[in-house]
């Protein structure tokens, strides 16, 4: 959530910064209502120090034995007052913070302006793209001889969801724990786990609720919880009410967890094979550290992801987003998108993304600063690091054969019992 001082401060920059990503702040009726909001908190406040004065005065005349009664009448209409006032202050405030948490993050500076994806930026790319002397088949024609069945996940659940089995799950479990070690071993992340089902209140503390409910699975005989869309929700909320100890920071999270999307904005997207499901899985980097530290940790936080694809050997390229594609808590974006020769271009296998202080200050999370001794608020940053199901897609267009076969990467051998060819 954007900082109320900075709209009560300087409103026309944050109309002006929120207009490249598409957005005509009404700045008249935002300021109609902090009018109201300062008058009526004045009015507020001046009956209720009329109500304590006239109370005073009560118990002075008490104590000289003079008639009350017209002071208490007094109080009480004064009572009636301040609580109507006060009513009127709670709805004016309630439709300010209801503006403020339909408003997106200010973008960085860097952060190019345009519409779509079309308009990101290409800062660079890693790998050569294979060459093959076949037809390159794309990850469904390769997957379901080698046992991805996307009927029988219909079957058990609907569209959108698959069955992996044999070698397979195999691999992808595989995938999986070589993240996890990865991140742990080599980027000093601590491993976490966390509930797959998350209440309102950490799904706003993140940015998902209220905007984005239609995105979200909620339990039905429980709609006090949700189904997480990312380990980022409940991960980024264990710092949720906190004041961290500057000796701990920076805090760095690395969570595998499954992730459970409505996509009810994709219709019509992506409907063959495992690109876009309702359930996948995710291996999620989560850091929490300060503001002058946050632009540092986003570069090494998409370079501990870059890392795996490299580990991999799977081609990819680096694109920063520009203001129109943007998500709605980030201030800036790095996507990195892998090469899948099935379908002959990159695609999406990470975002990594700086909040800086945007979910911060939702979640009332906070550190001690050594230097003032005082509260400031964390920033907090995230990143696919990656997502299994794209990763075991470009895994299987990437190192097939002409048999069908796929030449399992060198560092996923050890977790297979060294094997070499899944067949």
């Amino acid at each position: 959530m954007l900082d109320p001082q900075l709209l009560r401060t300087d409103i026309e920059t944050v109309a002006r910064e929120l207009s490249r990503r598409g957005i005509d702040f009404d700045i008249k009726h935002y300021n109609e209502l902090e009018t109201k909001r300062k008058s009526l908190q004045i009015k507020t406040q001046e009956l209720q120090n009329e109500r304590n004065s006239r109370s005073k005065a009560i118990g002075q005349a008490k104590a000289k034995g003079e008639d009350i009664q017209p002071l208490l009448a007094q109080v009480q209409n004064l009572g009636d007052e301040l609580k109507q006032a006060e009513t009127e202050l709670s709805k004016i405030q309630n439709t300010l913070t209801e503006i403020l948490e339909a408003t997106p993050n200010i973008l960085d500076s860097s952060v190019p302006d345009g519409k779509n994806e079309d308009d990101n930026q290409e800062i660079s790319r890693w790998g050569e793209l294979p060459e093959f002397d076949f037809e390159p088949k794309d990850h469904v024609d390769l997957g379901e001889p080698l046992g991805m069945d996307f009927e029988l996940g219909a079957k058990i659940a609907s569209a959108r969801f698959v069955v992996l089995q044999g070698q397979l799950a195999s691999l992808q479990r595989a995938i999986i724990q070589f993240m996890l070690d990865t991140h742990i071993n080599e980027h000093g992340y601590a491993e976490t786990y966390v509930p797959f089902l998350a209440n309102a209140d950490s799904l706003k503390g993140t940015g998902q609720l209220p905007k984005f409910e239609e995105d979200l699975f909620k339990v039905e005989n429980d709609p006090t919880f949700y189904l997480i869309p990312t380990a980022e929700v409940p991960v980024t909320n264990i710092v949720r009410d906190t004041i961290v100890d500057a000796d701990n920071m920076p805090l760095k999270f690395v969570c595998h967890t499954p992730c459970f999307r409505s996509e009810a904005g994709a219709y019509g997207r992506d409907v063959r094979g495992m690109i876009r499901q309702h359930q996948f899985e995710k291996v999620e980097l989560v850091q929490i550290t300060s503001a002058e530290n946050s632009e540092q940790a986003h570069e090494e936080l998409t370079a501990h992801a870059e890392n795996i694809l490299q580990k991999l050997n799977l081609p990819y390229r680096k694109v920063l987003l520009c203001a129109g594609d943007t998500g709605f808590s980030s201030s800036k974006t790095y996507d990195l998108e892998v090469w899948l020769p099935g379908q002959q271009k990159y695609r999406e296998i990470s975002s990594c993304s700086n909040f800086r202080d945007f979910q911060a200050r939702r979640l009332k999370a906070r550190w001690r600063n050594p230097a003032t001794g005082k509260p400031e608020l964390v920033h907090t940053l995230n990143g696919s690091g990656l997502a299994a199901g794209r990763t075991l897609i470009a895994v299987l267009e990437n190192y097939q054969n002409v048999d069908g076969s796929i030449t399992v990467p060198e560092v996923l051998r050890p977790y297979l019992g060294n094997t070499e060819i899944i067949r």
